[in-house]
């Protein structure tokens, strides 16, 4: 049985309430997955139009060729809302798990380019970093495998390729089987499949700070099929989660991580969060909608 409010009013609020700004970028008419395996042909076709790059995408878009490699762990704080954008569940998550972060995803660079492969309630996606990074609000941060490791990335590869190309259903109940993944559960999943498990799932119960959020809790027990003795994988800190994955090394860390500032040169530190161009859709006409997590 599926979430069900959640998925309810989650995705299907009024407005733009409940989006994030790489929902604007979307074709209008646009149906199924808009980073998937059927827009990127149709993006490379033209049936869908290029984005054209503002220049703060441009300044990510430098930033990332040059800090990011193939294998690298992207962790951001969202803000991913419930209810027609009423509850701010990306804020929930993070800070009852003690965490600064709500969203994983893993780079590979494709013909110099870093693309970003995670998944949302739209499937698994496949997303330039300078748009993926967009949706950032908080907290960015970037782990990468420790030298010694680092010989196993190509299976890290293979398993994230093969379910942007099967298109494996998001996994509403956050369970820890195969059949559907949420983006942490894909990111611990394809390390495990070259043999690194970054880390443990933790019962939701045992999160950090559960206990500040009674009512957030009454609302995941009365309104959806989780449940708070099941396990699930976290973005984490420096005590769970794959933030604390002892096989994983700091590559950037925002400071301080709740000021979302623009991005600087491109020899500086790490940008951060950005303005969102709105695309245009097949028609030529400004966009405004899609479906996502």
């Amino acid at each position: 049985m599926r979430v069900l409010l959640w998925l309810l009013l989650a995705y299907n609020g009024g407005g733009d309430r409940g989006m994030e700004p790489t929902d604007l970028l979307v074709p209008r008419g646009w149906q199924g997955n808009p980073w998937g395996p059927a827009a990127a042909q149709a993006r490379k076709s033209g049936v869908i139009p290029p984005i054209v790059d503002t220049p703060v995408m441009a300044r990510w878009d430098q930033w990332g060729r040059k800090a990011l490699k193939t294998g690298d762990v992207l962790f951001r704080r969202g803000d991913a809302r419930l209810l027609g954008g009423l509850f701010p569940f990306s804020r929930f998550i993070a800070n009852a798990s003690g965490s600064l972060y709500s969203h994983v995803g893993t780079v590979i660079i494709e013909d110099g380019e870093p693309f970003v492969y995670d998944t949302t309630k739209a499937s698994v996606r496949r997303m330039p970093f300078k748009i993926w990074i967009l949706d950032t609000v908080g907290a960015f941060g970037v782990k990468r495998l420790k030298p010694e490791y680092r010989n196993r990335i190509p299976k890290v590869l293979e398993y994230l390729q093969s379910v942007y190309r099967k298109q494996v259903p998001f996994d509403y109940e956050l369970l820890v089987d195969d059949r559907e993944l949420y983006c942490v559960e894909m990111a611990e999943k394809a390390f495990r499949h070259a043999g690194l498990a970054l880390s443990e799932p933790v019962i939701l119960a045992d999160m950090e700070n559960i206990n500040q959020f009674p009512l957030c809790v009454l609302g995941f027990t009365s309104l959806t099929t989780l449940k708070m003795d099941q396990p699930v994988f976290f973005p984490g800190n420096e005590r769970h989660g794959i933030w604390s994955s002892p096989l994983l090394e700091t590559v950037y860390e925002s400071k301080p991580a709740h000021q979302v500032a623009q991005p600087p040169a491109v020899e500086a530190t790490a940008p951060r969060a950005a303005t969102t161009p709105r695309a245009k859709s097949v028609a030529g006409r400004p966009e405004a909608n899609a479906p996502r997590n």
